[in-house]
This record gives C-alpha cells, structure tokens and sequence, in this order.
C-alpha cells in the first residue's frame, strides 16, 4: 500500500514557531512529527510515500530528500502558494498514488497508533481511524456504528486524521481547493465508511499549547 502524508499547512496557530519551520517538522521529544511518521511506515513495511509540500516545503524535501535514509521511496506533490486543502491535495496527489487504496496521515499528528492494516468492503470508500473526543474538543466528528461511520446529532468519536482510502472515492472531483469534509459526510450517510477506534496514545499538536503537553508526556 501506497501512504500520504499531508504536509502543506501553513501552520498559523504555531506561529511564530511556523514562521521559519514547516509545521511538519515541529519536533515532539527532539524528532519531527514528519520524520515519525515515516519511520513508521518503513517499519510497517510501506515502500512509497507521497507528502504534499506547501508552506516552507522546500525546507521538506531538503530534510527528507529521496526518503532512501528511511528506507522510503519518497516523491513529493509540490502545491507551492496554492495549498489545496485536504481534498484538493489528495486529489492532485492521485497520479502518484495509483490505482489501489492507499493510506493518508496528516503530518501534524503526533501518535502511537500502529499503520492500520484494514481491508475495505466491496462497496467501502475509505476507512478512517477515530480516536475519542480530545478534552479541548467540546463534541465530536462522528458515531461509530458496527464499524461504518456515521453522522450523527451528537457525535462520540473524533477523526484521527488516519485514513484509507480508494481512488474512487475521488471520482468526479475537480482539480482546486476543496476540503474533504462534505465528501466524508456524504459517504458516511451513504454507510460506505468504514471506521475503527483507537484509544492510544494520540495528540494533535496543531496549537502551541497542544505541542507543548505533547513535549510533556
């Protein structure tokens, strides 16, 4: 399987440590979350790994290179000042990532969580990995329900930021900037979203103030 790592944010509630360092490669314990990841998925035994650069993204490919220091073939999805969001990046992505389902993280989530190993339904268009409601969260994003992902009026679980998804999820789609949120929705209505929970350790650090518990523990 093929991985995705979403690297392009700008980073704003960071700043100014953002200012002059990807948000990717912010560090949790002297290691960026970036190059954590990517370990991860080595040891898992994925071989080929596309990031999406945005902000600072040159500062990315120089740290990572070829990802052959990780025993990676790293290739990159270059969005330059027009960062796409989520949808549009994996979107733009999709020539790199071929025609099987393929994994997506985002880059700014510091975890333990293992490289889901998950096979889809014939009719599934993804399966994201949920993760309980973080204490600085006042609701969730969805309900699980045997196993597919709903929506719901008062949602239980939060959206880890770890998916699989099929090409075809992505079918219709045009290329721009668009968030993956709405398509998320529609498919869980649908009940072609899988989903699991993992109730590990698991941060996301988008804030200074999250970064910092995330260096505490």
């Amino acid at each position: 399987m093929k991985a995705m790592l979403l690297a392009a944010g700008r980073g704003e509630r960071l700043r100014p440590l953002t200012d002059c360092v990807p948000k990717a490669l912010v560090e949790v314990h002297r290691r960026s979350v970036l190059e954590r990841h990517l370990e991860k998925l080595s040891a898992a035994g994925v071989k080929d790994v596309v990031i999406n650069l945005g902000w600072l993204g040159e500062k990315i490919r120089q740290r990572i290179g070829s990802g052959s220091a990780y025993g990676l073939n790293v290739v990159y999805s270059d969005e330059g000042d027009n960062v796409l969001e989520t949808g549009g990046g994996i979107h733009n992505a999709l020539h790199l990532l071929g025609g099987e389902p393929f994994l997506v993280i985002n880059a700014d989530i510091h975890t333990d969580m293992p490289v889901p190993d998950v096979t889809l339904a014939e009719n599934a268009l993804g399966h994201l990995m949920l993760v309980p409601v973080p204490t600085y969260r006042e609701a969730g994003d969805f309900d699980l329900v045997d196993g597919l992902v709903r929506n719901s009026q008062a949602p239980a679980v939060t959206y880890g930021g770890i998916a699989v998804y099929r090409p075809e999820f992505f079918d219709g789609c045009s290329a721009g900037r668009f968030s993956i949120v709405p398509m998320l929705r529609k498919a869980a209505d649908e009940g072609r979203l899988q989903g699991s929970l993992y109730d590990g350790l698991w941060a996301d650090i988008g804030t200074s103030e999250r970064l910092l518990a995330a260096n505490q523990t």
